[in-house]
């Protein structure tokens, strides 16, 4: 059986707008003789009559040209009201003109037109502010029960999310006041609705009006403005939930009206980043992108920003098929599909890295394809070096024998001073990346970004607590002083695309990672989110520093210094790589070590490598857990 979904009829509604429009207009002619000359005689009443006729066209004329038929009565705005006040005074002006023209034919006063013309403002603004206002007063009468909801916030995102509210009576939310720290709008009245005072106000104000949720609508509010209404909520015993962050907006994951749970993210987010948009679409609009290690947290993200810059095709390159179908099934749902390509490789093969390279050309390369967790690494070495040094050799090299114009690598704060296999391979890979550079032919720049723990990501820590939580299992955490920077995934995409534009050759970008957070404050927070209490429904277990973990990541190594970037966010790292001829010796040894399978060998080189890696010792391992 077919089913016919029936369309509202959009060209009928249209149709009864514009003769709506047309009367109404047309009515304030006799109010406007009416006005002037105090009674209508029989004769003038031809003079109105022809006035009347004449102007008709150039009425409709207005209305059609400038769109009025199209607004949308019950929400109209400012903007629509600019246009309504453009055409009819665009008209009014004509209309003026054609009473001139009349002149012997008919009896229009020089004061009609200006009269009829304000009338007419008048009455179509007040026709549509009528229509918005009967919607929102039926909004209110429905909105009697519900959940009353408390919103944080009077700027353009909460009155927005109010008037949807009272709008929309179904979803069972009446918004009742705002609060906001602004002094200019305390005790103000928007939408309809008053600001009851400060955040700090929010237990005190939420029993007043009985709110049973807090709303944060504040979607650039930084994490610590977050953290003080969650903790008032919670203080005054009602729900809280979030307006995505402004990164999310834009990166198109989510709409401004989408309200959720508060999360982690909300409570460690910083200032959004600022991008220059310029700089970002003047390397990537038009050109064939490759994102290796595509399928990843990072990589994929990357693919969805690049994305927004127009490429003329994403290559996504991974070697684990079902992280890159799932990305590709992503892709399919989007309308139009955006120009991409999958491609399951594996960076350790030159061979299959030559193909891509041979058959996409491309321009753009941004390699996100390495093995990153520590322990892990740890156990296996010769794994770490064949993906993250070698992986790395072959895509570096094959980017410059085919001309790419922009190279990015995506680092690590774990490859300063690195104590681990993992940081140590990280920088080998630095190294490597600015020996391209020195090759590199004039339009070409090859560039390394340097940043810490990404929240979310694949493997992350903070996956794994959620998952204790969930299960009620004590959450595991190394050291009570354990301390690590983090970033949004889309934060720390969006900064590596920017580093890109800045397309210094040679240079190691550091990104401001902002104020390192305690593992332990950030597993409290998590228990507290999931409606839990740390120590009471969830334990907190030390587990005990791993090997190659450090208690604090660095991002800069000790000789190394910053200078300031074009960008406010981005530091480019003063160091110096090791000469040509020493350095292709020194890798040497470390392949061979890794072809051979050597731990020890492979960490004696690593360090003959990396001068500032210092593996820990038996001894030191051991000192570490207690």
């Amino acid at each position: 059986m077919i089913v016919r979904v029936r369309r509202p009829n959009l060209l009928g509604r249209a149709t009864a707008k514009f003769a709506l429009d047309l009367l109404l207009w047309s009515a304030a002619v006799p109010l406007a003789y009416l006005l002037r000359l105090e009674t209508i005689a029989a004769r003038h009443l031809q003079s109105v009559l022809i006035y009347l006729a004449v102007g008709l066209p150039i009425r409709a004329a207005m209305i059609w040209g400038f769109g009025l038929h199209r607004q949308a009565w019950s929400m109209v705005g400012a903007r629509d009201l600019v246009r309504l006040a453009a055409a009819v005074g665009l008209g009014t002006v004509v209309l003026f003109f054609v009473a001139l023209g009349l002149t012997g034919w008919a009896f229009v006063p020089r004061s009609v037109p200006a009269i009829s013309g304000t009338l007419a403002l008048l009455i179509l603004g007040g026709a549509r502010f009528t229509a918005r206002f009967l919607r929102e007063a039926g909004g209110r009468r429905g909105a009697g029960k519900g959940r009353r909801v408390l919103i944080a916030g009077a700027g353009e995102a909460g009155t927005m999310i109010a008037r949807e509210m009272l709008r929309h009576p179904e979803a069972g939310l009446v918004p009742v006041g705002y609060l906001d720290d602004a002094l200019a709008k305390q005790r103000l009245q928007l939408a309809g609705l008053r600001v009851w005072g400060g955040l700090d106000d929010l237990p005190r104000v939420a029993r007043h009006l009985r709110a049973d949720e807090v709303l944060i609508a504040i979607p650039s509010a930084p994490g610590e403005v977050v953290r003080r209404v969650v903790d008032a909520a919670r203080a005054a015993g009602v729900g809280y939930r979030i307006m995505p962050a402004l990164h999310e907006i834009l990166s198109g994951r989510v709409s401004i009206g989408e309200l959720r749970e508060v999360d982690l993210e909300d409570l460690l987010r910083r200032e959004p980043v600022r991008l220059n948009l310029d700089e970002i679409a003047g390397y990537l609009e038009g050109k064939v992108v490759l994102v290796t290690g595509a399928g990843g947290s990072i990589g994929s993200e990357l693919v969805r920003q690049v994305l927004r810059f127009s490429p003329r095709e994403v290559i996504l390159l991974g070697h684990g098929e079902n992280s890159l179908f799932a990305l590709s099934q992503e892709l399919d749902r989007r309308q139009p599909r955006p120009p991409s390509r999958a491609v399951v490789a594996d960076v350790r093969f030159r061979e299959d890295l030559e193909v891509v390279f041979r058959e996409r050309v491309p321009q753009v390369v941004f390699h996100a394809a390495a093995h990153k967790h520590v322990p892990l690494m740890e156990e296996n070495p010769a794994a770490a070096v064949w993906n993250n040094v070698v992986g790395t050799a072959n895509v570096v090299e094959l980017a410059l024998e085919h001309g790419v114009e922009r190279f990015v690598n995506v680092s690590t704060d774990k490859a300063v001073n690195p104590t681990s296999v993992m940081g140590a391979t990280k920088r080998v890979a630095e190294y490597l990346v600015q020996r391209a550079a020195r090759q590199a032919a004039p339009g070409q720049a090859f560039v390394s970004v340097r940043f810490g723990n990404v929240l979310g990501s694949r493997g992350s820590v903070v996956p794994t607590f959620r998952d204790q939580i969930r299960r009620r299992e004590p959450v595991t955490v190394t050291h009570p002083e354990m301390k690590r920077y983090f970033m949004t995934i889309p934060e720390a995409a969006q900064l590596v695309l920017q580093a890109g534009g800045l397309g210094e050759n040679g240079a190691v970008y550091v990104l401001d990672m902002g104020e390192p957070v305690r593992i332990l404050d950030l597993a409290e927070d998590l228990i507290r989110l999931s409606g839990l209490e740390p120590g009471v429904d969830i334990p907190i277990v030390f587990t005990g520093v791993r090997p190659g973990e450090k208690l604090f990541e660095e991002i800069l190594t000790a000789e190394e210094g910053t200078v300031a970037s074009r960008h406010e966010k981005i530091f480019v790292a003063r160091n110096s790589p090791p000469s040509d001829g020493e350095f292709e010796e020194k890798l040497a040894a470390l392949l061979a070590s890794a072809a051979a399978g050597d731990g020890a060998a492979i960490r004696t080189a690593l360090q003959r490598l990396v001068p500032t890696y210092h593996p820990p010792s038996e001894s030191e391992g051991s000192d570490l857990r207690f």
